[in-house]
């Protein structure tokens, strides 16, 4: 192997690797931790590496001093795909078969190569992500890794087109920094518990990029990755991004920024374009113009530090199941290597590796062609595929409509929203590999009395310049204007108590609108304990001002300020991503201003007991959607 040098090895001291190690076996009790104690594990993980995986040597230069094991399923067919998993700090490269990709690999035909770190290039067998060395193109720990697909290239028949990487924890900040720097080696990846490229450079940004997490924009995000091989012009990996909502080791902001980067890479922006629950858990996906999903997200609800598994999960058309209990592995009744690999278009037309290219059929089937309707109008659509279609979409004038997963597939459309006339619907079937088709043959036209009081949408996003907040004392007293970036509620590390204030241009509302809806929507940044907890039942409200409430940005008088509207609505308990409040009451969407500015002012309706608190971004990270009729 090649020796990566003292100077290099000396970064990694026993204090600072033991303090590594210990910040991330505390985050595993965080989540559900199952199996022996770490010392346990690491022993059975020798044990199935030496029975389970075959080790390969010489597979390269090995500038990152790296060691290779690689898994090849009985009965290859040529040109198989190929993955690659990248293990945890603490961890064995084997450990990571404890997540069910070996027993994927077996039934649907592909490759597997995990890659493992050494005690003696990082002493808490993490991965260098955040090290310089290790995460450019053409060096380190990436280029050893991508010497591994080079391997199995040369020793096997595997499709270029179809390799892809996935990883947990420090294997998760791994995985962007091989989409990074080999955009043209990998065509996707999986990230469990992760975070974005080049969110650290350094042991000590590392920390903080775990924990409480760093914030750019997405354009600063994705100049990172742009960087990173210039003057690249191919296509980009697609990204699956997986994180519990209750990870305390790397915090579910990561999750947040992740998908904020590699939506910006592509060239879409950050609104998902299609929601669903997958096991009780929140799914989203972002599409580019053709409807092709090029980033996906999973918030795990209640999940700790670890990846998620479904022991009692059979992967489809096998008795295999999903994983096994153990170290980081969470059962959570879903199976993160079954939809990784679903993602990466590897479980289709039946195993065999090449994936079904087969789409579904599907028609919409009513409202008839040139049918006159009104009111609430029920989309029906008939589909079917070889391997099963995972749900139906309608469309409207092109844009989505709704969706529905089980047949019969039917969705109620309100076609009040429309004007009257001419309009086109569409129904589009997905199928279990990804494949997809449309049916966008259907006009109809629209006839709702009132003829054309049609509702408007506009939503407004945050004047960062006015935007801020003040914390004071429980009276009120000594109110002081906040210095961070991102706008703070409860109660901070100094004892004093924050409201936030946001402020939006909405002069652009007709004088004569008649508002009919409005709701804010904001985007979690950070926090601390559970400001909605203490005391009991707390509430975050919103108060309106129509105009600003003193001067245009915000000011230590503003704290108390009478507004023109107050709690005209609530915002639940949130703790990643973003969340809309409440429609506002009568009387706040009274007080949104058609002239001029609207300010709003968030709030907890008691002071916190203790330390608590939540930092919400602000600019165009929130906006306040206003729907009227003209």
């Amino acid at each position: 192997m090649h020796d990566r040098g003292s100077s290099h090895r000396s970064l990694f001291t026993p204090s600072r690797g033991m303090r590594f190690a210990a910040l991330l076996l505390a985050g595993a009790s965080c989540g559900p931790l199952e199996g022996g104690a770490p010392e346990e594990q690491a022993a059975s993980d020798v044990a199935q590496v030496e029975s389970g995986l075959t080790q390969v040597t010489g597979f390269g230069t090995n500038p990152g001093n790296l060691l290779m094991y690689r898994h090849v399923p009985a009965s290859m067919p040529a040109n198989a795909p190929l993955v690659v998993v990248l293990h945890g700090c603490t961890q064995m490269a084997a450990a990571m078969e404890s997540t069910g990709w070996t027993a994927a690999a077996n039934v649907y035909k592909f490759y597997v190569v995990y890659a493992q770190q050494q005690s003696s290039n990082n002493s808490t067998s993490c991965f260098n992500w955040f090290e310089p060395g290790d995460i450019a193109r053409g060096g380190g720990e990436a280029l050893s890794i991508k010497q591994m697909v080079d391997n199995m290239k040369s020793a096997y028949s595997v499709d270029s087109a179809r390799v892809f990487v996935a990883g947990f924890s420090g294997g998760g900040y791994m995985v962007p920094v091989m989409l990074a720097t080999y955009p043209d080696v990998f065509s996707a990846g999986a990230v469990n518990s992760g975070g974005p490229y080049k969110c650290a450079t350094s042991m000590t940004s590392a920390f903080s990029c775990m924990s409480p997490g760093v914030d750019k924009t997405p354009a600063a995000w994705g100049d990172l990755v742009r960087g990173a091989y210039s003057g690249y012009t191919g296509a980009r990996p697609r990204v699956s991004i997986w994180h519990g909502t209750s990870d305390f080791t790397v915090k579910n902001s990561n999750a947040t920024e992740a998908m904020e980067q590699w939506t910006n890479v592509h060239g879409i922006d950050q609104t998902a374009d299609f929601t669903e629950t997958v096991a009780g858990f929140p799914h989203k996906e972002y599409r580019d113009s053709a409807g092709t999903t090029l980033v996906e997200t999973y918030d795990l609800t209640g999940m700790g530090h670890g990846v998620a598994i479904d022991p009692q999960y059979s992967y489809p058309g096998s008795s295999t199941v999903c994983g096994a209990t153990g170290s980081f592995m969470s059962d959570v009744n879903i199976c993160a290597s079954y939809y990784q690999a679903k993602f990466f278009g590897l479980t289709g037309g039946g195993g065999g590796g090449t994936g079904d290219t087969t789409a579904p059929t599907v028609n919409l089937t009513a409202p008839a062609d040139g049918a006159t309707v009104s009111g609430t109008v029920t989309l029906t659509a008939s589909a079917s595929d070889a391997v099963g279609v995972t749900r139906v979409e309608f469309y409207v004038d092109g844009s989505l409509a709704g969706s529905d997963s089980a047949a019969p597939y039917e969705l109620g459309w309100d076609s009040t929203g429309v004007a009257n006339g001419t309009h086109s619907l569409s129904a589009k079937a997905f199928d279990a590999a990804g494949n997809s088709a449309t049916d966008a043959d259907t006009s109809v036209t629209v006839s709702n009395s009132g003829g054309g009081s049609t509702p408007v949408t506009v939503s407004f996003t945050s004047i960062a310049a006015d935007d801020g907040y003040l914390k004071a004392n429980a009276d009120g007293s000594a109110a002081a204007l906040g210095t961070l970036t991102n706008l703070a509620l409860g109660k901070g590390t100094d004892g004093k108590f924050n409201r936030s204030f946001l402020s939006f241009d909405t002069s652009s509302l007709p004088d004569g609108a008649t508002i009919s809806r409005a709701y804010l929507s904001v985007s979690y940044s950070s926090g601390s304990g559970d400001p909605w907890a203490s005391p009991a039942d707390n509430t975050l409200v919103i108060d309106v001002n129509s105009g600003t409430f003193n001067a245009a940005t915000t000011e230590v008088s503003d704290w108390d300020a009478a507004a023109s509207a107050s709690a005209v609505a609530g915002i639940a308990k949130f703790t990643a991503g973003t969340t809309n409040s409440e429609d506002f009451s009568g009387a706040g969407l009274s007080s949104i201003h058609k002239t001029g500015k609207t300010q709003l002012r968030l709030r907890f309706t008691q002071d916190q007991a203790g330390t608590a608190y939540l930092f919400v971004k602000d600019g165009t990270n929130a906006t306040l959607t206003v729907v009227y009729t003209p």
